[in-house]
């Protein structure tokens, strides 16, 4: 998932970028770094986006008008390295030539583990399950490259421990491939800044990410009797689902997006309009049957990824729908949607499993506890785990220089 949010930037705030000269050699190196506003609607639709994943993998009875999009939330993971393309390259693209890797990783290393660490703890219960579920060198492969979150490499091994957890190998290597990319862009990619080539791009790259899936659908490689669905299971769907290299594209397009977005000023009301239109296009995906008829496979690869880009664009600066995802509860959770994303599989299941809401007699009020128990768990892991033990890491382990003392 990506989960690299916007409410990352207290120190790093998003905003629009001024992007390299075509006429200078190093062009960011004369660019001063400029604090960017800030993008609570991004940080507000992530809470959506976790809450329908949630819903999607404990759907509950009765919920109506919301079933269309929550049947058809596994999506929304996809959408989550869009985003995480988009941020990044909005925080750091005026800094593609002065950024600091070592800073860099550190603080992507800060925001992950801590709280991934966390969630490892609590999950060891989990790993009995694994014991007795696989073989035994497949256990101990999953015990070793899960630690390293190197799990996603290995279709068989991705959703070891956590089911959930596969997303962050997809993460690390994209915050590894980062600097570089920003590095290549600024100095070899000069000619890609127009509208009109970065929206080929963008659309290049949707396209390009979708060809395995394609394929796959057409080949059918695994001789499968009936189409594929979220239950079928085989190597190569396991590795089209869960590993790092199909999602490069999708990361790749958010990269392609920011920089787009630096180009197109947008009044409030435009803004609206597109945001406006992306809800519509989404509800019509979602509410006409189209999302249950296209191919599953092609669903998960991301075949809504424009839409998704569309409503990025909307919900990126100032208008009145961007006002009603920035409303602060949304907000507030949005800045612990990594923890909540990470703990909910393993600590609901957790629950069940141990019969809480029976032992407190509160069954007639389930799941609905259960998801109230995970929103609150997870703002506590942020507040009280991940929060202090990144500002202890950049603290002890970066190079940037510590604030003077006051005199005494």
């Amino acid at each position: 998932m990506t989960t690299e949010r916007t409410a990352d930037t207290a120190a790093e705030i998003p905003g629009q970028l001024p992007l390299p000269s075509q006429s200078s050699a190093h062009p960011a190196a004369a660019l001063p770094f400029t604090r960017k506003p800030q993008l609570p609607a991004l940080t507000g639709i992530r809470t959506l986006l976790a809450i329908f994943i949630i819903l999607f993998h404990f759907t509950p009875p009765h919920l109506g008008l919301l079933y269309p999009i929550i049947d058809s939330a596994y999506i929304f993971v996809g959408y989550f390295f869009l985003l995480s393309g988009f941020v990044l390259t909005y925080n750091y693209a005026d800094r593609a030539l002065t950024l600091n890797k070592r800073d860099f990783w550190l603080a992507r290393f800060s925001r992950l583990y801590p709280i991934y660490i966390l969630v490892l703890v609590i999950s060891t219960r989990m790993l009995l399950d694994e014991y007795n579920a696989r073989p035994h060198a497949e256990f101990w492969s999953g015990i070793l490259l899960t630690p390293f979150l190197l799990q996603g490499w290995s279709p068989v091994l991705a959703t070891f421990g956590n089911t959930v957890a596969w997303t962050l190998s997809c993460e690390v290597m994209f915050y590894a491939a980062f600097p570089f990319l920003l590095y290549f862009w600024a100095t070899r990619m000069h000619w890609m800044e127009s509208r009109s080539r970065l929206i080929l791009l963008f659309f290049a790259l949707w396209a390009i990410g979708l060809v395995p899936h394609v394929l796959y659908t057409w080949l059918n490689p695994d001789h499968l009797a009936a189409a594929a669905d979220r239950y079928t299971s085989t190597y190569l769907l396991r590795f089209l689902k869960y590993t790092p290299p199909p999602y490069i594209c999708t990361f790749l397009a958010g990269v392609t997006l920011a920089r787009l977005h630096a180009l197109l000023p947008f009044t409030p009301r435009q803004r609206l309009l597109v945001a406006v239109v992306a809800l519509t296009l989404l509800g019509i995906f979602f509410y006409t049957g189209l999302s249950k008829q296209m191919p599953y496979i092609y669903m998960h690869g991301g075949l809504i990824v424009p839409l998704f880009a569309l409503l990025t664009l909307g919900l990126a600066g100032p208008n009145l729908i961007a006002s009603l995802f920035s409303i602060r509860p949304l907000v507030l959770l949005g800045e612990a949607t990594f923890a909540l994303y990470l703990l909910h599989f393993n600590v609901f299941i957790l629950i069940h499993n141990n019969h809480l809401p029976e032992r407190l007699h509160l069954t007639h009020l389930d799941p609905w506890l259960s998801y109230v128990a995970l929103l609150l768990l997870a703002y506590v892991a942020y507040r009280f785990v991940e929060n202090p033990a990144r500002k202890a890491i950049l603290t002890r382990f970066s190079s940037k220089p510590k604030p003077a003392l006051p005199p005494a």
